[in-house]
């Protein structure tokens, strides 16, 4: 995989709060505001360096405005009254299981822009089912990536993966004199399934007329988030964020593809294609509707080539994503790469049939991938002709300012990997 650095190097590979903006005319879940972490050192090869742009393969793997704050949870608040919107610049980190994507980012939704980027493996095991296995390879990982694109801020945004959230929505008769928080906590109680003291919990109210509320309740293990933002610490920096990957994918979608986006006859489908799982986030007249997860990812795909034809990891995703690497080789690799995308078609063909049942939406009338598993090669066609709609690779760039030391190409081929990062960034401490 590939990085785009600055003009010298780049380098490859207890309680919260919700932070509620409104987009599209309506409020939507955005993220996280935190309450209140040394790393060993690894051997980094292959290191390539030119102008605007670093490749380095390392080891086998190469809102608009606050609409309201709720008040479910005190919250603490960090004094970062100085980070605003269109000043200074910012840190996203959208941590994988098999790889860190970092930006450095600054300005506001109409002035956005990209200064650094890149993407750097990660440790296998370092973040497995959603938890953050081994903190100090996660902030290793992290402060190769600072020091080497040369990132000056220390403020960080980031994001928790979808599956380890628990959403739901909850319609709610609110009588006069009644308080709507005590309602809460014992809705809570009926879908959260461990006690309330390990977990942090929000809310939006998406909609309330006369005395029904509906409601978007959201719930996060506490240990889950303490290890991310544990090893965001470990690493010299500062979280001030924490999103859910779902709806960070949504920014991104809001900020690149109006109208499309905002159109209110129009059901869309986000596809956020990992190593290990992949998210969805079906989005209607702007607003997201229903999320969910597939157990399924691209990273099965990498497995079977490197244990079927016996090469490298990096050599295995370089032909996943359509590099040559010899008739041989890709004469043997067919069979394996048609089955696998076909397999993984098939389970997010599942997954989108049953969240539009379930959620009362409307099929898609296109489907959007992003996420470094959407560059494997015929996926994006055999879902076009599973579903039989436009299916078609998301820009995350396309109405977003590059800094001058990127290499415009470069970005674009890691692009879909960093969709969820431009959704992150859009986020500023200012806005919880």
């Amino acid at each position: 995989m590939r990085i785009a650095g600055d003009e010298s190097h780049g380098f490859f590979r207890k309680f919260i709060r919700m932070a509620l903006t409104p987009l599209g005319g309506k409020a939507i879940l955005r993220g996280l505001r935190l309450a209140r972490g040394n790393p060993k050192q690894k051997e980094i090869s292959q290191l390539a360096v030119s102008s605007g742009v670093g490749w380095v393969r390392w080891g086998a793997l190469a809102e608009r405005e606050l609409s309201r704050r709720s008040g479910l949870l005190a919250g603490v608040r960090q004094s970062l009254s100085r980070m605003t919107a269109g000043s200074g610049s910012l840190v996203v980190l959208d941590i994988g299981s098999s790889a860190i994507k970092l930006l450095e980012v600054r300005g506001g939704q109409e002035n956005f822009e990209v200064l650094r980027a890149g993407i750097a493996p990660v440790p296998e095991g370092a973040l497995a089912n959603n938890t953050i296995q081994d903190s100090v390879a996660i902030s290793d990982v992290i402060r190769r990536l600072v020091d080497s694109l040369k990132v000056s801020s220390r403020q960080v945004i980031t994001a928790v993966p979808g599956p380890a959230v628990i959403i739901k929505k909850a319609h709610l008769e609110l009588r006069p004199g009644e308080d709507l928080e005590s309602l809460l906590m014992i809705e809570a109680q009926n879908f959260i399934p461990e006690s309330l003291e390990n977990v942090n919990l929000d809310y939006q109210v998406l909609r309330h007329e006369d005395a029904h509320v509906e409601i978007l309740l959201v719930a996060v293990r506490k240990d889950i988030l303490d290890g991310f933002t544990g090893a965001i610490r470990q690493a010299g920096l500062e979280p001030s964020i924490v999103d859910v990957d779902y709806f960070a994918l949504e920014n991104m979608f809001l900020l690149n593809y109006q109208p499309v986006a905002s159109d209110q006859n129009r059901t869309v489908a986000l596809v956020n294609i990992g190593a290990r799982y992949s998210s969805i986030n079906i989005l209607h007249d702007g607003s997201s509707t229903t999320t969910g997860d597939v157990q399924a990812g691209g990273g099965a795909i990498t497995d079977d080539l490197v244990s079927s034809l016996g090469i490298s990891y990096a050599e295995a995703e370089r032909l996943q994503t359509g590099e040559d690497l010899g008739a041989a080789v890709a004469e043997r690799a067919q069979p394996i790469l048609e089955r696998g995308a076909q397999e993984l078609g098939e389970a997010i063909v599942q997954a989108l049939n049953f969240l539009c049942r379930t959620g009362s939406d409307a099929p898609p009338a296109a489907v959007y991938l992003a996420g470094g598993g959407a560059r494997t090669q015929g996926l994006l066609e055999g879902l076009a002709q599973q579903l039989d709609i436009p299916v078609e690779m998301v820009d995350p760039f396309a109405r977003v300012q590059i800094g001058r030391h990127l290499d415009p190409d470069v970005l674009q081929e890691m692009a879909p990997a960093l969709a969820v990062a431009v959704g992150l960034g859009v986020r500023r401490p200012g806005d919880a």
